[in-house]
Parts: structure tokens; C-alpha cells; sequence
């Protein structure tokens, strides 16, 4: 089992919990003294960052959110002078005004041996050949890999998004080992491969990196039985540092946090309240090693739990769980609470569907209208009317049982709802609240 870093990812938990409380008051008094929006703050509570004399004394501060960056759009957040600062990378701005996030020279080399952490984790060595295909860009996740994959002394190539049979070329081609992508695109990978009659045996791939997206077990497992490779996850988000916060390795059980970075609450997403250990929230995290861009109890939107047993491996941070909810993917239908992978869970029980759907809520007659669309299989969309109205109904039924509510179901052709290949749209809500 390869380790990247093994003073930090073993550190004992004593020592590991005072190197924590060090690099937290160091941040504290940098985003009291530089950043404008925290000082109000501090001001506001009548504490100073001294004040914090504990890693549980965080919970008397408020959190971050999303639009406490936005409206500080576009430097205000920033706790160094723009001169100081030598990369930008931002959010999409899909849900308003897009987050700049900006990154140190010493920042870039934390950034840089994180993403070397999640990958030699993952499995990766310097032999391998890592295809990238995030999105090249603003965004975070392919240049943190980039780095991370080169500072293990592995040979980078960086595809980019899209041409999604150029891709299999190049990776026939170039002879590709490791794999990084969004686990959908991974999928639109292997279907390519059906068309282009290649079969994934025949190339030299054997890993797979994943993330950008929430994936459950059944997807992990069609990944690894159409592409033969092991699938991993790794989990990062541009308003903490990028790809880099936390990783599988090999054992596949949770995400180790690298707890020398960042601190990990979970808290009731509806009241803020910390929960006790084990149960399940909302994660928040603080960094503690950003300089241009900390942040103090972010809250991420994620859903997940904290696990504090020692992995396996041998690494002593603490792993998070596989993430498969937002707090923002959460819908409320006629007072019922509905999770998109509730219903990714019931479709894997359906031979022929296809692992991509879409929900689209609607309001007619004053009451919510939940829509789910389903590609299935060719096979499964050609068939005889009655075949296809039993399966139809089948899902309708097992999925009303499940969630609690009724919901239409519509069977549609494989490939026709439409991918965006940085964010793969789940949901579409027309409602007018």
C-alpha cells in the first residue's frame, strides 16, 4: 500500500490534533487581520482569534456560505494582496455569480502535494499514464490533478473534456493507465467503446479516478465490470482548494480527509447544530494551510458522516463517506423529502435501464408533479408495447414504494438526455416557489 506523504497521512492523533490547533489559530489571525468580511465578525461576537483556544471552539463562530462568496465577488475574500496571488481558478456560476478562488505560490505547492496524496492513494505510481479528462479551464479539477500526477513522476496526458472517441483513440494509442474523469463521462466512455466495437480488454487501463459527481456502489460497480479497471473516488470543491480534500485508497472504505489541511464538522443542515460523532449531516471545513483564500466553516452542501476507526492502510485521518447527497439536490414533493439516489438505487434493480435519468418537478393544480426520465437499453426501448408498459409500470410502483410519493416515470432512448460534461444535470425544477 503506497503512501504519499507519511508523516502527515500517519501522524499520531495527538500530535496531529496539535499541529491542527497551531495551523487554526495561524489562520484565524490572517482572516482577522486581511479579509474584511471575517473581521466584522470576530467584531461583531466581541472575540478575538486568541479567544479560540480549542479545535471545538470553532462551533462558536458562524459559518461561510456560497453567498457570502459571491457577494464578495470578485477579491474581497482574499487574505493577500493580488500580487501575491499567481493562479485564479473559479466555480461555473451555474447557480449565480461565479466564486474566484485564488492560490499562493505556496498555496499551489500544498494544492500540488494533495493531489499527489489522492492519487498515489488511488493507486498511481510513476509508470502510469494519467488521461485527464476534466475540463481544462477555470474550474479546478484537471490542474490539480495535472500537478499531482506529475509530482508522483507520472506521464500526463491532458485530453481535456469531450471528443469522447478521440479520447478512446488516444487511449488505445498512447497506451493510457489511469483514468480521471466524472464517473458519468467514464460511463459515456464505455458506451462509446460498444459503438466503436473496441473492447476495453484490449487496452492497458487499469485505474480509474473519479469525481465531480455523486456515484453510488452499483455505478462503481458497472464502471469497473465495462471498462476492467478499479474505480476510485477522490472528493475536492474550488472554494476549499480543489480536488485534493479527500480520497479513497485502495481498501475502499470511506475517504481519508487529510486532517493536517482541514477541519471536518457535520453539522444538522436545517439547524447548524454540531452533530455527535457518527451521524449524519452536512459537512463544513476550514482550512488550515490556504494564505490567499481561507475559509472558516465553510458549508460545503454535502451530506456525509465521519468515521474516526483507523483504515487499514494505515492512515490515522479521519474518513469521511462516500458522498452521494447535496442539500441542494434535496426535493420536497407534497412534504416528502426525495434524494436522487433513492431513485439511482431502485433503477439498478431494473435489467435494462440505464444508470442516466433526470428528474423534472412541475406544479399543476397547485401540487407538485414529479417526472423521472429513464434511458434503457435499445433492446428495452424497441420491444413490444406490452413488454415496455410492464416494465414502465414496475418502476412506477417500486419507486412510489420507496420514495413515499407518486411519481410518473417516462422510458427514453439511450443517450437522449442531455450530458453537460463539468456538471451532470440531475434535476430540472419548473417550479415557481
Amino acid at each position: 500500500m503506497n503512501i504519499w506523504d507519511k508523516a502527515y497521512e500517519c501522524m499520531p492523533r495527538e500530535e496531529l490534533e496539535q499541529l491542527q490547533l497551531e495551523r487554526l489559530q495561524s489562520t484565524l489571525n490572517r482572516v482577522y487581520k486581511n479579509v474584511q468580511f471575517y473581521r466584522k465578525i470576530f467584531d461583531k461576537l466581541n472575540v478575538l482569534p486568541e479567544d479560540i483556544q480549542s479545535i471545538q471552539g470553532l462551533s462558536n463562530l458562524p459559518f461561510t456560505t456560497k453567498d457570502d462568496l459571491r457577494n464578495s465577488y470578485p477579491y474581497d475574500m482574499f487574505a493577500v494582496s493580488l500580487r501575491e496571488v499567481v493562479r485564479l481558478h473559479s466555480t461555473s456560476g451555474m447557480t449565480g455569480k461565479p466564486i474566484v478562488v485564488g492560490y499562493t505560490k505556496n498555496d499551489l505547492k500544498n494544492w500540488t502535494n494533495l493531489a499527489a496524496r489522492i492519487l498515489t492513494a488511488g493507486g498511481v505510481t510513476k509508470d502510469d499514464m494519467v488521461q485527464i479528462a476534466f475540463a481544462y479551464g477555470l474550474l479546478t479539477g484537471a490542474f490539480g490533478l495535472h500537478y499531482g500526477a506529475e509530482e508522483i513522476g507520472a506521464s500526463v496526458i491532458p485530453t481535456s473534456s469531450g471528443h469522447t472517441e478521440k479520447q478512446i483513440i488516444i487511449m488505445k494509442d498512447y497506451k493510457t493507465t489511469a483514468l480521471v474523469c466524472t464517473p458519468s463521462y467514464a460511463l459515456r466512455i464505455a458506451d462509446t467503446m460498444v459503438n466503436m466495437e473496441i473492447d476495453p480488454k484490449t487496452l492497458n487501463l487499469r485505474l480509474g479516478l473519479f469525481g465531480g459527481e455523486p456515484w453510488s456502489e452499483n455505478m462503481r460497480k458497472e464502471i469497473e465490470g465495462r471498462l476492467y479497471i478499479d474505480a476510485l473516488d477522490n472528493y475536492g470543491l474550488s472554494e476549499v482548494i480543489g480536488p485534493g480534500v479527500a480520497a479513497e485508497c485502495q481498501y475502499k472504505d470511506g475517504l481519508h480527509l487529510f486532517e493536517d489541511h482541514f477541519i471536518p464538522e457535520i453539522i444538522d443542515p436545517s439547524t447548524g447544530t454540531v452533530l455527535p460523532p457518527g451521524e449524519k449531516g452536512e459537512l463544513v471545513i476550514t482550512t488550515l494551510t490556504k494564505e490567499a483564500f481561507p475559509m472558516i466553516r465553510f458549508r460545503t452542501g454535502d451530506i456525509t458522516k465521519l468515521n474516526w476507526q483507523q483504515c487499514e492502510c494505515a492512515r490515522t485521518c479521519v474518513r469521511i463517506e462516500k458522498i452521494m447527497e447535496r442539500t441542494d439536490n434535496m426535493l420536497i414533493i407534497k412534504g416528502v423529502s426525495v434524494f436522487p439516489s433513492q431513485i439511482e438505487q431502485v433503477l439498478y434493480e431494473f435489467e435494462g435501464c440505464e444508470p442516466h435519468f433526470q428528474l423534472v418537478v412541475d406544479r399543476k393544480d397547485r401540487m407538485d408533479v414529479l417526472k423521472v426520465l429513464v434511458e434503457v437499453s435499445e433492446r428495452i426501448f424497441f420491444d413490444e408495447m406490452k413488454k415496455q408498459g410492464k416494465l414502465l409500470e414496475n418502476i412506477k410502483q417500486r419507486l412510489s414504494s420507496v420514495l413515499g410519493v407518486n411519481v410518473d416515470v417516462k422510458l427514453v432512448e439511450p443517450q437522449s438526455i442531455e450530458r453537460d460534461l463539468k456538471k451532470y444535470k440531475r434535476i430540472i425544477d419548473n417550479r415557481v416557489i
